[in-house]
C-alpha cells in the first residue's frame, strides 16, 4: 500500500490540498496521513550573535494549541474516512520543513502533497519557503498544490 504525507497549515490553501491528496489517495489506494507543525516561537536571539554561538530555547507554545490542532486533524480525517480512506494524523511542534522530511522519511512515504500560497519573491527572500525547502531535501516525488486558481 502506498503512502501519502500531507502537511497542513490551517491556510486557505488546505481545502484544495486536501482534495488533491483525497484524489492521489483514490487513484493509489494509499493511505493518508496529515500532519500538522506548528512553529515554536523563539523568545529572544542576541543582536550580533553568530548562528554557531545561538542556543536553541525549548519552545515555547501553548498545549491547548496543539491539543486543538489536534482535534482539527481528527475531524478532517474522519471526513476522508467516511468517504473510504484510510488516514492517520499528528500535530507536532517544530520547523516545518525539517519535521515534514523527518515524517516522511520515517513513513517511507511514495508522495507529499502540499500548498504553496503563491507569496512573491521579496517574501521568500526574507522568510524562505516551506515548500522550497521540502522541495530541495525532499526524497520521495512532490506534488505542489498552488494557492492561487
Amino acid at each position: 500500500m502506498k503512502t501519502i504525507l500531507v502537511p497542513l497549515d490551517s491556510s486557505d490553501v488546505q481545502t484544495q490540498v486536501l482534495s488533491a491528496a483525497e484524489q492521489l489517495g483514490r487513484d493509489l489506494s494509499a493511505t493518508l496521513h496529515l500532519l500538522q507543525v506548528i512553529e515554536p516561537v523563539t523568545s529572544y536571539v542576541p543582536v550580533g550573535a553568530a548562528m554557531d554561538v545561538i542556543a536553541v530555547p525549548p519552545p515555547i507554545y501553548a498545549p491547548t494549541k496543539l491539543d486543538d490542532r489536534e482535534k482539527v486533524l481528527q475531524s478532517l480525517a474522519e471526513t476522508l474516512r467516511r468517504r473510504g480512506l484510510a488516514v492517520e494524523c499528528q500535530a507536532v511542534v517544530g520547523l516545518p520543513v525539517d519535521e515534514i522530511l523527518g515524517r516522511a522519511k520515517e513513513l517511507k512515504a511514495d508522495y507529499i502533497v502540499l500548498g504553496s500560497h503563491g507569496h512573491g519573491a521579496l517574501y521568500h527572500l526574507f522568510s524562505g519557503s516551506v515548500v522550497t525547502g521540502v522541495l530541495k531535501r525532499a526524497e520521495c516525488p512532490v506534488v505542489v498544490v498552488p494557492g492561487r486558481k
